[in-house]
């Protein structure tokens, strides 16, 4: 019992972590319409980010601040560089996306190194929980996840910049004719996905490993809570992502991870079948 309970709650707070790296997929897809193979990479370069800071300046939360902005500006370089000369060609997208996803492992495994590397929690020590002596920066990541979610959501309809993106989502003409700068809304919106994957990564880093295909099992997750979500509705992307992983946690205490990665699939695929529109449709609000 006392297994099941701390991998069930080792799936809620990494669905937590998740949900973030998932919005910053949802927003990116919903505004652009663009299918981005390498943002699992965005999350990645934000643990490397992560332990790098760490290791050079001994703060973590230094860390927290500087990883996200970093990727704000590593996010409008490459819209500007990488996305903006394919605009509107789906299938062109997909592969350079796809090629920058490599270019982003590759360069951090030249100048990273290939061999894993772990980054001490900033909080050490344990807490008993439900009968359980769990780790309390797991809880403090928690913490910190549902924080970055609300302040999001508090930006995307609290602030000018959040109206003009949901503007630009619903009717980018009406938005142009209402003289809502379009195209630097596009920038913003992949600079600010890619921050929020990077934010996703130091958040994680000191629960995971730091290493250059830390990526690739991210994106999947991320494309089925998307996908389950409904596409383009944010606040169901961060529901299907927690309910995801908790689901994958509870599983993991009975069967082997991989049948719990198996069993998402399979919702994913009913969804699909039965629901193509997601569990909660609708268009970013």
């Amino acid at each position: 019992m006392e297994l099941v309970l701390a991998l069930a709650i080792n799936g809620l707070i990494w669905g937590l972590i998740i949900a973030l790296i998932a919005l910053g997929l949802s927003i990116i897809f919903g505004l652009l319409d663009i299918i981005n193979l390498s943002h699992g990479d965005f999350f990645m370069v934000g643990t490397v980010l992560a332990w790098f800071i760490v290791h050079w300046t001994g703060s973590f939360w230094l860390a927290f601040l500087l990883a996200p902005l970093i990727g704000l500006l590593l996010g409008a370089l490459i819209m500007k560089l990488v996305i903006v000369p394919i605009k509107g060609a789906a299938a062109l997208s997909i592969v350079a996306t796809f090629g920058l996803s490599i270019i982003l492992q590759e360069t951090v495994r030249a100048t990273f190194g290939p061999a894993p590397k772990r980054l001490l929690p900033p909080v050490e020590g344990t807490i008993p929980l439900f009968g359980i002596d769990y780790g309390i920066y797991r809880l403090v990541a928690a913490g910190i996840a549902i924080v970055c979610l609300a302040g999001f959501f508090l930006f995307l309809h609290r602030t000018k910049i959040g109206a003009w993106m949901r503007a630009v989502r619903h009717d980018p003409e009406t938005a142009v004719a209402l003289g809502i700068p379009v195209q630097r809304i596009y920038t913003i919106t992949f600079a600010l996905g890619f921050a929020i994957a990077a934010l996703g990564g130091v958040v994680a880093a000191p629960i995971t490993t730091v290493d250059f295909r830390a990526g690739v099992d991210i994106l999947p997750f991320c494309f089925m809570a998307v996908i389950i979500g409904g596409l383009g509705n944010l606040q169901g992307t961060a529901a299907a992502a927690v309910l995801l992983s908790f689901m994958e946690g509870v599983i993991t205490a009975f069967a082997d991870p991989v049948v719990a990665r198996i069993v998402s699939l399979c919702l994913m695929s009913v969804v699909l079948l039965l629901r193509p529109q997601g569990i909660f449709a609708g268009a970013m609000s």
